[in-house]
C-alpha cells in the first residue's frame, strides 16, 4: 500500500534509538481510558523510534471492510461494559525511561498509513446538529485511494436507533445501502485525533475530552511531518495513540471524522529544557498553541493566554508585543466542538521568527 502524507523526515540533531513495534492486541490497549495504573505495554528509552498499529473504534460500521481477525480480537475479547469512560481504543501505554512530572514528551509523528481502504463518518447524537436533523443518526463509508491521497463516499445508511455503546458492530449487509456524495472527492489527511500522556489522578480519565495531557484534540494537523509536545505529569509518561482518522474537518461538526485504523512510525524524545503548560503542536510552518473549555469563549481565551505564554516565554517579545502579534498575525479556529471539553486552536507563523522559531530556542 503506498504512503498517504508519508512527509515526515527524521531529523538528525538526534540519533534515533532503537526502533520497536508495538500491534494492537486486547493485551496492550485500553478501551476508553488514560490512567497511571495502566501497565505499561512497551518500554523505551528517549530517541527510541515506535511503529506501532492504532485501531478506530468504528470498525464496527463496516466489518467486512474495516476489520481483520486481530481487530476482531479486539472487539470480541474486551467486554463492552469495560469500555468506559470514554469510547476511544488506544494503544499503549509507552513508559519512556528517566520522564518524570514536569518533563515534555516530543513526538515527532514520521508516518500515518491507512490499514485498510476504508473508513467511516458518523452523523452522531453527539453531534453539533443532532436535533437540527431530527435526532436521526447516519453512517456514511468512504473509500480511500491511496495512490491519489483522497476519499470518496461509498455508501450510506441509517444508523437504527442510538450508537450508545463503543464498538458497535453493524450488520451492514442487511442495511438500506444509499449512494452519497456523487462526484464528490476530498484530500486525505491521516492523523491522530486522540494521543497523550497518562493524567495524575487516581482514577481513569475519559478519552472523549481533550486536556493538558492531551488526549481528544481533534486536530488534523497532528500527522506526518508534524511535530507534539506533551506535558508529562506522571513517572514514565505513559503514552498512549488511538481514534486514528483519514480524514476531518476543523470542527467534526457531525461527531466523527473519517475514522480508519493507521499504522504510525513515531520518535519519542525527552525534553528537560524547557516546559510548556499544554499540547503545543510544530509544523513545518507553524506553531498551534491548543486551548480548551467548557464553551468555546473558554477555550480561546485559553489558547490565547498559551500563544502569549509561547510569544513571552519562549520568543523574547514583550506583553504588550505579544497581544499586538496574535491580533495582526496568528489565526485562531475551532478545533472541534463535539468532545464535550471544547477546542480553540491559535497558529502562527514560525518564519516571523528568527531560526524560524525552532525548539531549541524553546
Amino acid at each position: 500500500m503506498a504512503l498517504i502524507c508519508d512527509h515526515g523526515t527524521i531529523r538528525h540533531d538526534l540519533k534515533p534509538g532503537a526502533l520497536h513495534r508495538l500491534d494492537a492486541t486486547p493485551e496492550t490497549v485500553h478501551w476508553g481510558y488514560f490512567s497511571p495504573d495502566i501497565k505499561p505495554a512497551l518500554t523505551i528509552r528517549s530517541g527510541d523510534l515506535v511503529q506501532a498499529q492504532a485501531v478506530t473504534h468504528h470498525a464496527g460500521d463496516a466489518p467486512d471492510l474495516m476489520m481483520d481477525e486481530s481487530v476482531k480480537r479486539i472487539f470480541t475479547e474486551i467486554a463492552p461494559e469495560t469500555r468506559a469512560p470514554g469510547v476511544h481504543i488506544m494503544t499503549g501505554p509507552i513508559y519512556i525511561e528517566d520522564a518524570e512530572p514536569g518533563d515534555m514528551l516530543e513526538v515527532r509523528y514520521f508516518q500515518m498509513v491507512p490499514r485498510f481502504n476504508y473508513g467511516s463518518n458518523l452523523a452522531a447524537n453527539w453531534g453539533h446538529l443532532y436535533k437540527e436533523f431530527d435526532e436521526k443518526e447516519r453512517v456514511t463509508i468512504y473509500k480511500i485511494d491511496p495512490n491519489a491521497n483522497t476519499a470518496s463516499a461509498l455508501y450510506a445508511y441509517d444508523f437504527q436507533g442510538k450508537y450508545l455503546v463503543p464498538g458497535t458492530i453493524t450488520n451492514c449487509p442487511e442495511c438500506d445501502r444509499q449512494p452519497a456524495l456523487p462526484g464528490i472527492t476530498i484530500p486525505a489527511r491521516p492523523h491522530l485525533g486522540t494521543a497523550g500522556v497518562a493524567p495524575a489522578v487516581n482514577e481513569p480519565v475519559s478519552t472523549i475530552p481533550p486536556g493538558l495531557h492531551g488526549g481528544n484534540i481533534d486536530n488534523w494537523r497532528i500527522g506526518a511531518g508534524a511535530t507534539m509536545y506533551y506535558p508529562v505529569q506522571v513517572k514514565g509518561g505513559l503514552f498512549s495513540i488511538g481514534d486514528p482518522h483519514v480524514s476531518q474537518g476543523d470542527g467534526e461538526i457531525s461527531g466523527t471524522a473519517i475514522e480508519a485504523s493507521l499504522d504510525c512510525l513515531f520518535q519519542i524524545i525527552l525534553r528537560k529544557d524547557f516546559k510548556f503548560p499544554s499540547p503545543l503542536l510544530e509544523t513545518p510552518n507553524n506553531w498551534i498553541v491548543h486551548g480548551f473549555g467548557d464553551d468555546l469563549d473558554q477555550a480561546m481565551k485559553n489558547a490565547a493566554l498559551d500563544m502569549l505564554h509561547l510569544l513571552t516565554e519562549h520568543q523574547g517579545l514583550s506583553a504588550n508585543d505579544g497581544y499586538s502579534l496574535m491580533s495582526v498575525a496568528a489565526d485562531f479556529g475551532v478545533t472541534q466542538v463535539v468532545d464535550g471539553t471544547q477546542g480553540i486552536h491559535v497558529r502562527i507563523d514560525r518564519n516571523l521568527f528568527p531560526q524560524k522559531g525552532v525548539v531549541k530556542d524553546i
